[in-house]
């Protein structure tokens, strides 16, 4: 082993490591006065100027170049469908939101629909907030009875639009 002590006094950055810092807008003699190293004009030689994510230099955009279909109802009620034939694998006679949660049945908060699909032979009593009409005709043959529940106002389709302005007719009638 080298008896390495070395000085600190003397370190040095490797060669080429350090470069001079490019000096923009300082005057023509710096060699990059005038337009500061940005060109004439344009969106990018002004103040403040900063490019969307979706900028693709002045060709048509991608969200206007893909063909637009279908419609999107934002306030559409989204239910979580159970089988009749689900329930028939249920235990128990009282079936409603709360029972199928904690069973693990269905998950989350939003309402229960009732489908028709498959057959039930157990007097059961459900509670859900829609049911087809083949379901409530199959449970109630069954002996059982179905309760439409009630779906909170955060669940409800909100109708928007212009508000209708009645005016009254201001014409005068002659005589």
């Amino acid at each position: 082993m080298t008896n390495d002590t070395g000085d600190l006094g003397n370190l040095k950055p490797a060669p080429g490591y350090l470069k001079k810092r490019k000096r923009i807008g300082r005057g023509r003699g710096s060699g990059h006065g005038d337009t500061a190293t940005k060109g004439h004009k344009g969106a990018q030689s002004r103040a403040g100027y900063k490019r969307r994510p979706d900028f693709e230099g002045g060709q048509t955009p991608l969200q206007r170049r893909i063909p637009k279909r279908g419609f999107n109802v934002p306030d559409r009620i989204k239910y979580i469908e159970i089988k009749l034939s689900d329930l028939e694998r249920f235990d128990g006679d009282v079936i409603n939101p709360d029972a199928l949660r904690i069973c693990g049945m269905i998950k989350g908060k939003t309402p229960v629909v009732l489908l028709g699909n498959g057959e039930i032979k157990k007097k059961v009593k459900v509670s859900v907030h829609r049911a087809t009409k083949s379901a409530i005709e199959k449970v109630n043959n069954a002996g059982g009875s179905v309760e439409i529940l009630s779906v909170e106002p955060k669940y409800l389709r909100v109708k928007r639009g212009p508000v209708k302005n009645v005016k009254k007719d201001k014409r005068v009638k002659s005589k």
